[in-house]
C-alpha cells in the first residue's frame, strides 16, 4: 500500500529502505553491508531470539495487543515476544539500565494518538530482515493511531548517532484479524537450521 502524499514511506520486513534513501553512518552502512552479504543469517530470528521493533510490527505472523489504564502489552506470537509499554507516568531509565531485546517503552496520549519513547537497547538490535542495526545510543519514537476501524497506522521514528547521520520515519500499516487467536510458537527447542547455515570447513 503507498502512503498517501506527504505520509512517511511505507516501511519493508526485508528493507527498511526500500521506500527511501536510510541516512547510514559510515559504520552503519558498514555493518549493513556485511550483514546482507551474509545473506542475514546472523538475524536473531534465525536463532529464535527475539526481534527487533520493525521486525515484529512488520512480521507475517499475528500479534495482539492488550490495553489498560497503566500498561501494554504486545504479544508477537512469533517467537512469543512480549513487549511492555508502561502509561503510569514513570520516566525512561537512565543509561545504567540493563539493555534489553525490546528496550523500555513509556507512552502518554496526544490526543486519540498513542506517543511510545523507547530506550535501552541492546546494541545487536536488527531492523529489518537485511540488518540495518540499532544500537545501546538509539531511541524508536512510534506514534500509533486507528484512522478507521480495522486499521493500525504507526509512524516510527528511529534515531540512532551511531548508526544514522539523522532521525528517520517509516510507516507501519496493521489490520485486524477478528474471531482469531494467538497460537503457541516454540522454536529454539526443536532448531536444527543453524548448523546448516555455514559449510563444515568454517
Amino acid at each position: 500500500m503507498e502512503p498517501p502524499p506527504g505520509s512517511p514511506p511505507v516501511a519493508h520486513f526485508f528493507d527498511i529502505g526500500a521506500q527511501l534513501e536510510v541516512p547510514y553512518t559510515e559504520w552503519g552502512d558498514e555493518i549493513t553491508q556485511q550483514r546482507i552479504d551474509d545473506e542475514a543469517r546472523g538475524n536473531p530470528d534465525a536463532y529464535c531470539l527475539p526481534m527487533g521493533h520493525m521486525q515484529y510490527h512488520l512480521h507475517p505472523q499475528p500479534r495482539k495487543i492488550v490495553q489498560t489504564p497503566d500498561l501494554i502489552l504486545i504479544i508477537n506470537e512469533a517467537n512469543s515476544g512480549l513487549r511492555q509499554i508502561f502509561l503510569d507516568g514513570r520516566e525512561l531509565p537512565d543509561s545504567d539500565a540493563l539493555q534489553w531485546w525490546f528496550g523500555y517503552s513509556i507512552g502518554h496520549w496526544e490526543g486519540d494518538t498513542l506517543v511510545v519513547e523507547t530506550t535501552g537497547f541492546r546494541d545487536d538490535v536488527w531492523i529489518d530482515y537485511n540488518g540495518s542495526p540499532l544500537t545501546s545510543s538509539g531511541k524508536i519514537t512510534e506514534r500509533f493511531s486507528r484512522p478507521n476501524y480495522g486499521t493500525l497506522e504507526i509512524d516510527v521514528t528511529i534515531e540512532d548517532p551511531k548508526a544514522y547521520t539523522e532521525p528517520f520515519t517509516v510507516r507501519v500499516n496493521q489490520t485486524v484479524m477478528l474471531d482469531t487467536n494467538l497460537i503457541e510458537f516454540v522454536c529454539i527447542e526443536n532448531e536444527v537450521s543453524t548448523q546448516h547455515f555455514y559449510d563444515s570447513g568454517e
